[in-house]
């Protein structure tokens, strides 16, 4: 497939209607959002959704989510649940996704098969001109490989998706860097079923009560939210995650650097800025402060996918107390583990 890659922002309107046009026709168009580049459809398009499926490699069990430009969403939904109506307008548009009961309009392969439809507005102003210029709901998972690290970047999406796609447009770095919070508010229990970058704790501050899915942690279930089920955001080296006090961490990575090294492996360490001149492994890359949540999620996947660029026999990261925004990092990291982590 040739595909085209335009270096656009949202005030590119004629290449954006160019994009909308390949979305009608039933074509896939890369673009980006806040949280990750998404790889996009016509949501109401089956034929045109199983594309992204087989673009990605993506198992058809795991959903997708609907992405769409204004609050109009009665079409798609059966009602729009009272804690909807009050998430809606607290965090969007913004990097939440909240599930609802789904209308006969979207069709089951893009909610495999669940009677609920996980619905998300992007703040990108280009993602929604995107869909506004599209007249359709865009569904969209990350532009990547499934499994891979997630794109945040242009340059992601050309390496993972160059000639399996129609089109792919943007050359922004996302901001937020890891996937939206999804919110489940079908049941009287409003739960979340991905941690993200709007947080527990912000959440509560909207509708009380909430809880986190115990199937988060499990893989024996039928996934009712992108990203819960499968090995996902994988480098191409085996990682390995260690949680804990910092000093304790940072001991126990650099013992594990020494053995390793002995054997003639080559070691790649995942760090923070506070520690990353205490280790020596032969490659070192830091995702930032530890201070700053913010720039480490943003960073995530991007330096994950460094090491790709290198020739290490393994990745040894550091891991953090699960609360607030870290909270939805461990969830990746863990997640890009394949849950190899360790406590110490």
């Amino acid at each position: 497939m040739d595909t085209k890659v335009y270096i656009i922002d949202e005030k590119d309107e004629e290449k954006i209607k160019e994009a909308a046009q390949v979305i009608k026709k039933g074509g896939l168009v890369v673009f980006p959002t806040e949280t990750v580049y998404g790889l996009g459809a016509n949501a109401l398009d089956e034929n045109a959704c199983k594309k992204i499926f087989e673009a990605k490699g993506r198992p058809q069990d795991n959903p997708l989510i609907v992405h769409v430009a204004d609050f109009d969403i009665s079409k798609y939904v059966k009602y729009i649940p009272k804690n909807a109506k009050k998430l809606m307008e607290a965090f969007w548009p913004g990097p939440l996704t909240i599930i609802m009961p789904k209308s006969n309009l979207i069709p089951d392969l893009v909610t495999a098969g669940l009677d609920s439809v996980a619905i998300r507005m992007p703040e990108n102003k280009l993602a929604r001109k995107l869909i506004e210029f599209s007249n359709v709901p865009i569904a969209a998972p990350s532009a990547n490989i499934s499994g891979r690290p997630s794109p945040t970047s242009i340059e992601h999406c050309i390496e993972d998706l160059y000639g399996k796609v129609d089109m792919i447009i943007g050359g922004e770095r996302c901001k937020v860097g890891i996937e939206s919070t999804v919110v489940d508010v079908t049941e009287d229990a409003v739960t979340i079923l991905r941690p993200g970058f709007i947080t527990k704790e912000d959440i509560q501050e909207v509708i009380g009560n909430v809880y986190l899915d115990p199937a988060i942690k499990s893989e024996n279930f039928k996934p009712k939210s992108p990203g819960m089920k499968y090995r996902h955001y994988a480098p191409k080296a085996p990682l390995k995650v260690i949680i804990g006090d910092l000093e304790k961490v940072v001991e126990y990575i650099k013992e594990n650097v020494y053995n390793m090294k002995r054997q003639g492996k080559t070691v790649g360490v995942l760090l923070v800025d506070e520690v990353i001149n205490e280790i020596d492994a032969d490659i070192k890359i830091s995702l930032g402060t530890i201070k700053s949540p913010g720039i480490i999620a943003a960073n995530l996947f991007d330096k994950l996918r460094e090491f790709d660029k290198t020739n290490v026999d393994l990745i040894l990261s550091i891991g953090f107390k699960e609360d607030g925004l870290f909270s939805a990092i461990m969830n990746r990291l863990k997640k890009a583990s394949g849950n190899n982590y360790v406590e110490v």
